[in-house]
């Protein structure tokens, strides 16, 4: 234990809640938009840095790297998928998706967004979508939490479950007061960290490297560096990439941005910061091996990244360093509250159980009251030795998501003929298969995200084509979609 790693720790947090507590007295008064959408006033580099960050959590940190630490270079795929995934979600998906949940009477969460689209009066749209996040961002923010207890127990020594605590504590302080605004300014101070640290760290980790090291391990483990020998592990991989369609936590940074120029400019940040920091978690697990050999304790912990910088750097630098791990857990699990808590205020809250009479205040205090339900159950899990590594987890929400809402979304941005029934049918049997898959068929070893995204995407065309078409307004909203202009 180093008392200089505690000290970087404890300012680093206090940081943190002290932007909550800023932007809670700034915008006291403000609306539920402000709350969950920053007031559609964010800029580039917010935006960007805070939409990567939220999508980085700790698992590019510690469990990728050690994924790739343990099985070798197979495991790329995933980095080469996200990569390109991320990339055609800010060049493809984010100008219409801004312009179009703008039109669609200025909706702040993808199921409003989904349900204006097609006029509809029902309800049945937002529900469904919202009981998806709940589940699914429950599962995702345990898996942050689960890295914060990994870090405090490895590094301080403390019990797993008590620095778990500690962890959720400070996340739902910030995010419980602050809403957007906070998330993404905290996001912002978390991505600059994040992508520093995974810069420097392997850099500097190649300096105790030796010829002989790497000669050992490429005789000891020639399969290590195959990264073409499994067509699985290559598919899988790249269908990462899919997930980045149906993100809400990341795509609603699209919605939150000031003007269509600023989103020009945020893409290539965003897109810059994403592929720098995919490539340098891929060097963090190959550098790792050759330094390190494989140790049992550094794979099941996810540690690699952990134990690279500890065995390199003095106290107050690894401590630097290792605050962009709590960096990466604290940006994703306070987006994906957020996220879940607008979603449950805006379209189950407000529409169905106050059927609309429920007030900004008190649209606030239920998005609130949900952050602590979601942050309490995500604990939960997470403080169970039976609910997987880190990386598991983030592949089991990220897949729900990818299959649930991807296809939906990009349906409904490019093609004009789709309708209620479609948007429907794609997100339910999206999610059914893809938690079927992961549940029957998972030891087939394909990612079920594409199976679920391919089903999705095939029940949302069937359904729509079975069904009427949209109305005359509704394809009148799409158009003006298209040509709206700032």
């Amino acid at each position: 234990m180093k008392i200089s790693e505690i000290v970087v720790f404890v300012i680093y947090l206090l940081f943190m809640l002290g932007i909550g507590f800023y932007f809670f007295f700034k915008s006291k008064d403000g609306s539920e938009k402000t709350y969950f959408l920053g007031g559609r006033q964010m800029g580039a580099w917010v935006t960007a840095l805070s939409a990567g960050a939220s999508d980085m959590s700790a698992w590019v940190l510690m469990g990728l790297p050690t994924s790739i630490y343990a099985l070798g270079l197979g495991q790329v795929w995933i980095p080469v998928g996200l990569a390109i995934g991320y990339t055609i979600s800010w060049i493809v998906e984010a100008p219409r998706l801004r312009r179009f949940s703008i039109v669609a009477n200025d909706s702040i969460t993808i199921p409003q967004y989904l349900t204006n689209r097609f006029l509809s009066k029902s309800k049945a749209l937002q529900v469904i979508c919202a009981i998806v996040f709940l589940v699914a961002y429950t599962v995702y923010a345990a898996s942050s939490v689960k890295a914060c207890g990994t870090l405090f127990h490895t590094v301080i020594g403390i019990k797993e479950s008590t620095a778990m605590y500690i962890a959720t504590v400070i996340i739902v302080g910030y995010t419980f007061l602050g809403g957007f605004n906070a998330v993404c300014w905290t996001d912002f101070f978390q991505g600059m960290l994040i992508l520093a640290a995974m810069l420097i760290a392997p850099i500097a980790a190649t300096s105790v490297l030796t010829l002989s090291d790497t000669a050992v391990v490429a005789q000891q483990t020639p399969g290590f560096w195959n990264a073409f020998a499994n067509w699985k592990d290559i598919a899988s991989g790249l269908g990462w990439g899919l997930g980045y369609f149906g993100m809400p936590h990341i795509i609603i940074r699209f919605m939150s941005l000031k003007s269509q120029k600023d989103l020009k400019k945020s893409a290539k940040i965003g897109i810059s910061w994403t592929v720098l920091i995919v490539i340098f978690a891929a060097l963090i697990g190959i550098i790792g091996r050759l330094a390190f050999g494989f140790n049992e304790e550094i794979n099941e912990g996810s540690l690699v990244f952990i134990t690279m910088v500890r065995k390199i750097f003095p106290g107050v630098i690894s401590g630097i360093l290792l605050s962009a791990v709590l960096a990466a857990s604290m940006s994703t699990a306070d987006s994906q509250l957020l996220a879940a808590a607008s979603s449950f205020s805006a379209d189950v809250y407000q529409p169905v159980i106050r059927k609309n009479k429920a007030g900004d205040k008190e649209m606030l205090w239920s998005g609130r009251i949900v952050v602590l339900v979601i942050a309490v159950c995500a604990l939960l899990i997470a403080s169970n030795p039976g609910s997987g590594s880190i990386m598991s987890l983030v592949s089991n929400a990220w897949g729900v998501f990818g299959a649930a809402f991807g296809p939906a979304i990009m349906l409904s941005l490019f093609w004009k003929r789709f309708n209620f029934s479609g948007a429907v049918a794609g997100i339910v049997v999206g999610a059914v298969v893809d938690i079927c898959w992961l549940v029957f068929l998972s030891d087939i070893g394909i990612y079920e995200i594409i199976p679920g995204f391919i089903a999705s995407m095939i029940a949302a065309v069937v359904a729509t084509l079975l069904t009427k078409k949209p109305s005359k307004d509704i394809e009148k909203l799409y158009d003006d979609s298209v040509a709206y202009t700032e």
